[in-house]
């Protein structure tokens, strides 16, 4: 029997793609096409009875480009890039999700929503009702306000918290890689691909990278495998797949071998909290 066949029975999806999946590498703009077919994707997979939610990074990306500016790299660049960003990714969800006959929403959070009790239990009841209505909620990071103190650091990491603030039991991170190698496989030939992780014990840590390969997303295999461990400790199986096809979703649902698979174990000693502060 495939370890993957449950794959095809989960009920709640939290899907988490990055920057560099969704601009063209070359010039830094949108990948309105890949938008297209990743929201095209996710509402056929909410069609068949499916509770979905979206994380997707690309807000500072899609700013810079819209703003024009090159060479800055301040604080407050960026969070005017990602309130110009943000507004602009949006629409091309909203607008691509309505083709669909698929309404949407935007959930923009920060480390204080997760650390304060009244906030948590807020974010934690407005994702509930938005599943209950047959929404799909669209997760970042409030860029535009988070400091250094308060800011999830990458979307990797915040992935994996709202998939165990919602209960989610799969969390698919779609990034430039394939999925977890021994190494950095764009730096060493000799790294071989881990297809199955069933426990992240500290050899398989050992594995992270804190570099991206991509030069707009920011979060490397150490965040992953960060990631990892919060979503598996939750109870939710994750996997790491290569997001330059994002018909790649079917194929994990699907049951297929393809990424890297973190098998879940519920620890009842889990605290999400540790995680946040």
């Amino acid at each position: 029997m495939n370890s993957r066949d449950g794959l095809k029975n989960k009920k709640r999806i939290v899907v988490k793609i990055g920057s560099s999946s969704l601009t063209y590498p070359e010039t830094g703009y949108a990948n309105l096409a890949k938008i297209e077919k990743l929201v095209r994707i996710l509402t056929n997979l909410h069609n068949s009875g499916k509770d979905v939610i979206l994380v997707s990074s690309g807000a500072i990306a899609v700013g810079k480009k819209k703003i024009g500016r090159k060479g800055e790299d301040s604080l407050a660049f960026k969070q005017a890039c990602a309130a110009v960003g943000q507004a602009q990714l949006m629409m091309y969800y909203q607008k691509i999700f309505a083709e669909y006959n698929q309404v949407s929403a935007q959930v923009l959070m920060t480390n204080i929503t997760m650390i304060r009790d009244e906030n948590r239990i807020n974010a934690q009841n407005t994702f509930e009702e938005l599943l209950k209505l047959g929404v799909i909620p669209v997760v970042n990071e409030n860029d535009t306000v988070s400091t250094h103190e308060i800011q999830f650091g990458d979307n990797d990491r915040l992935s994996a918290i709202v998939a165990a603030l919602v209960k989610a039991d799969l969390l698919i991170l779609l990034s430039d890689i394939d999925g977890l190698y021994t190494d950095d496989p764009n730096k060493n030939p000799d790294a071989v691909f881990v297809e199955q992780v069933n426990h992240i014990d500290d050899h398989i840590s050992s594995f992270g990278k804190d570099s991206s390969s991509s030069k707009v997303g920011t979060g490397g295999m150490s965040a992953k495998l960060a990631a990892a461990r919060i979503a598996t400790d939750s109870g939710a199986d994750m996997i790491i797949a290569n997001g330059k096809d994002v018909s790649i979703i079917g194929d994990i649902m699907n049951g297929h071998k393809v990424g890297t698979y973190f098998v879940a174990h519920k620890n009842h000693d889990f605290n999400l909290m540790d995680w946040v502060q």
